[in-house]
């Protein structure tokens, strides 16, 4: 199995599909089908029976997965960037750094 760029807790932009152009952070990453859930991105509209935690039911809008070939991580300028990854000289472990400004991804 591949690595992959993007891990939970990061900062993505949408780059194709329904969604292209939102950005927000991952909440759940699916390494098996390569998809994410990204914060208010790709909402839809799901029928829900009433419940404990919504009595009367209804219509609940919600994330839904989005595939992570559609998503670019945001480094710390605020634009979307390609990732590589390379030894960190102090630490000695393998980082993610934004190819566009060099940084390290944290």
């Amino acid at each position: 199995m591949t690595k992959l760029n993007i891990k939970k807790g990061d900062n993505v932009m949408v780059i194709a599909g329904n969604s292209k152009g939102q950005s927000g952070r991952v909440l759940v990453v699916n390494k098996e089908k390569g998809r994410a859930i990204v914060e208010g991105v790709n909402l839809i509209s799901k029928h829900t029976k009433p419940n404990a935690d919504n009595p009367k039911g209804g219509i609940v809008k919600q994330e839904a997965a989005v595939n992570i070939s559609n998503l670019m991580i945001i480094d710390n300028t605020g634009k979307p960037t390609r990732t590589g990854r390379r030894k960190d000289e102090k630490s000695g472990k393998t980082v993610r750094f934004s190819k566009k400004s060099g940084e390290v991804i944290k």
